[in-house]
């Protein structure tokens, strides 16, 4: 097969071709499909065309805090892993999940609760974190909604993604319910996912770059 022999740019190039054939008259403004065109690549599922949802600005204020510096933070390991530090070295923005720091099992063993629960109350206690990107717990995008209303956080971004069928669609629709008081993006429904959240961040540090 001809896929074969292509380069892996040359891959995602005729990938991204694939896509804007198949959207076709999407409707998205260029900004948008960026991170949009992104997640269907991820995931092979054009659903992401129809349930993505920004706040107003949402991509702006990403690029502007990627090129401050922002600290970002993200509920898994595989979402860490998914991200291209290569690309967001430049601004010296520093990656990290807590879910598996043993201080973190700790908290999480005597106020129990979940791990995802006590890596967000770590996270927010750095000020430098300012951008959250979260794509398997709910548990985790919910801890966040709180701390953001009792003034104990202040995102500059939360990439809300997570995947399943308890509590997943719920903290979305808690998250989109904000009304961009905090700049968000996310998705409607139980779809999302480590990978499509990474991708998300990965679209975002691209535009930044450019």
């Amino acid at each position: 097969m001809e896929s074969l022999t292509m380069k892996p740019e040359e891959i995602e190039a005729e990938s991204f071709r694939i896509i804007d054939k198949e959207a076709g008259d999407h409707g998205w403004p260029e900004a948008e499909w960026q991170v949009v065109r992104r997640s269907i690549h991820t995931s092979a599922d054009f659903e992401y065309a129809a349930s993505m949802v920004f706040s107003d600005g949402a991509v702006e204020k990403a690029v502007a805090a990627l090129k401050s510096g922002a600290g970002i933070v993200t509920d898994t390991t595989m979402a860490l892993s998914g991200m291209s530090k290569a690309r967001l070295a430049p601004f010296g923005c520093h990656v990290s999940c807590h879910v598996a720091d043993p201080d973190v099992a700790e908290a999480a063993r005597c106020n129990g609760i979940t791990r995802s629960i006590a890596a967000m109350r770590k996270a927010v206690a750095n000020p430098d974190n300012r951008i959250f990107v979260i794509g398997n717990a709910p548990t985790a995008l919910f801890e966040l909604l709180r701390l953001v209303g009792e003034g104990k956080a202040h995102p500059a971004l939360i990439i809300g993604l997570p995947v399943g069928f308890v509590g997943a669609e719920e903290s979305k629709n808690a998250l989109a319910a904000t009304d961009g008081s905090i700049p968000f993006i996310t998705n409607m429904g139980r779809k999302g996912g480590s990978n499509v959240a990474a991708a998300v961040m990965n679209a975002l540090a691209i535009m930044a770059a450019a």
